[in-house]
Formats: structure tokens, C-alpha cells, sequence
């Protein structure tokens, strides 16, 4: 599911702050990225068996290179996914999610673009 209108989608900001700030707003890069895009993921625990929830904040770099820390990362639409053991993760649009989860992935990925205007400033 997409997190539309959240703010985030376009900011452009160095790769390595943009670490930083992530990991401390709890969104892990971890191995997941190559020398264009990153991508940031947040856990989110559930009730339900075999179900995790993940909000995924995707980049790419507009210019330098992210293995060389060089590089100005453009951020996009935030993603709220669910992930099925052993399948993987789905975003698709037909897929449910509770709305106090929904909220939840949009004060978090509110959190993360004030955090980001702030550095701007």
C-alpha cells in the first residue's frame, strides 16, 4: 500500500545523514541497497500468526554513489507492506490493513520528514 501525502516523497538528502536519521526514527537499511537505491525498513510486530508489518522508505541517487557514501538519495512514496512466512512481503493495494496501523505508518513517516526539513534548515 502506498503512503501517499505524507511529505517525504522527493526530498533529496545526503546519504549519510540520511543513515543517521533513519536509524534513529528505527528504519534499518541494513543490506539493502546497491550502488543507485536504498531502501529503509521499520518492523512492526503483529498478533497474527506468521504476519509482520513493514513500512519501506525507498531511494535513489541522483547523483554520487551510495557504496562510496557520496551519494544525494531522492526519497519516494512510502510503502506499508505485509509480510507472509515463508512468502515474502506484499504491498498490493488488495491486501488489509488495520487502520490504527495505516495511522500508525503515517505518524512514523511523519516523524522521519520533519526530521529531515529540520536537518534542511
Amino acid at each position: 500500500m502506498n503512503l501517499e501525502n505524507t511529505g517525504i516523497e522527493e526530498k533529496t538528502v545526503n546519504i549519510k545523514p540520511l543513515d543517521r536519521l533513519m536509524g534513529h526514527h528505527a528504519f534499518i537499511r541494513a543490506g539493502q541497497w546497491d550502488y543507485e537505491r536504498v531502501t529503509y525498513d521499520y518492523k512492526i510486530g503483529s498478533k497474527e500468526n506468521n504476519i509482520t508489518y513493514y513500512i519501506r522508505i525507498q531511494g535513489y541517487a541522483i547523483e554520487g554513489d551510495v557504496d562510496l557514501g557520496n551519494a544525494v538519495i531522492q526519497l519516494k512514496t512510502p510503502l506499508l507492506g505485509k509480510h507472509y512466512y515463508p512468502h515474502g512481503v506484499e504491498y498490493g493495494e488488495e491486501e488489509n490493513f488495520p487502520e490504527n496501523l495505516v495511522d500508525r505508518a503515517h505518524s512514523l513517516v511523519t516523524r522521519v520528514k520533519e526530521a529531515i526539513d529540520q536537518q534542511e534548515k
